[in-house]
């Protein structure tokens, strides 16, 4: 199995986005992450859902867990609000990393030591044509991890 094999359109959105439809994307569509895109055909970062939800929790709550239990139902079903309007460039960490790009030609191993040495949820499969300029590359899809053991375990 290679890469290009492997990989499976995936939503996007970009550093303008709306953080809260990022997160309504997340939770709709159950990813472990989504692909934040800038100009170009290579992703910019991923914005993993434990990042929206660790901006969600108030920073006195995560200093001290205890206080979560002091939080009534009603205030905490409103914590999504904190992200409206806010743009999803706001919620990357400030040390980003670009995310794990493979070559089409991968083998599903390579694909698998890459998520691993990474640490990423999601590998972006990128086509690069030879003799052109990078402005050619092309996004083919996404490769996660869970569609990655799914394969795999195919074989076991």
């Amino acid at each position: 199995m290679r890469a290009r094999d492997l990989a499976e359109e995936y939503p996007s959105v970009s550093l303008d986005s709306d953080a809260l439809d990022a997160a309504r994307l997340l939770a709709e569509q159950r990813l472990p992450g989504v692909l934040v895109m800038d100009k170009g055909p290579e992703p910019y970062a991923v914005l993993p859902a434990s990042r929206l939800v660790k901006l969600l929790v108030p920073a006195y709550v995560i200093e001290d867990p205890t206080l979560a239990s002091v939080v009534d139902e009603r205030h905490a079903d409103q914590l999504c609000k904190a992200l409206a309007g806010r743009p999803v460039s706001d919620c990357l960490p400030k040390e980003r990393q670009t995310p794990p790009v493979a070559d089409p030609d991968d083998t599903a191993l390579e694909v698998a030591a890459l998520m691993a040495r990474e640490r990423s949820p999601l590998v972006a499969v990128v086509e690069h044509p030879k003799g052109r300029n990078h402005g050619d590359a092309r996004l083919l899809g996404v490769i996660t991890a869970a569609h990655l053991l799914e394969r795999l375990l195919v074989a076991a």
